[in-house]
């Protein structure tokens, strides 16, 4: 064997060495993943059993309530009067609406600001 061969299978053999080393790192990683799970699973509680689980209320089911709602008006500053700052608002509420009526898109419209489509026909 020729110094040139005898490199190359000296360089061959250390890249199977490194390889394997890195797939043994790699398993070891995998390993203590499974490991730290199995010990966050078991440090959680027990999952509730099913008479413990949430049952219906004796009227049954509870269906949607569809409603329109109004925001409430932001208070009126006298003339003169100082502007109110954002942290003087309270939460804005909302009211159910006198109107049944649900808001549709006026004909013709895209539905939504800028769309410039054709909207409904």
């Amino acid at each position: 064997m020729s110094t040139a061969q005898m490199e190359l299978a000296a360089a061959s053999g250390l890249m199977s060495l490194v390889l394997f080393l890195v797939a043994v790192g790699v398993l070891a990683l995998l390993a203590g993943g499974f490991w730290m799970n199995s010990r966050v699973k078991y440090r959680e509680p027990p999952r509730p059993r099913p008479e413990e689980q949430p049952h219906l209320p004796p009227e049954g089911a509870v269906h949607q309530i569809q409603e329109n709602r109004e925001p409430d008006e932001i208070p009126f500053v006298p003339k003169g009067g100082r502007a109110l700052t954002p942290y003087e608002l309270t939460n804005m509420h909302t009211r159910p609406s006198e109107s049944k009526d649900r808001p549709r898109w006026s004909r013709g419209s895209s539905g939504s600001f800028g769309g410039g489509g054709l909207g409904a026909h």
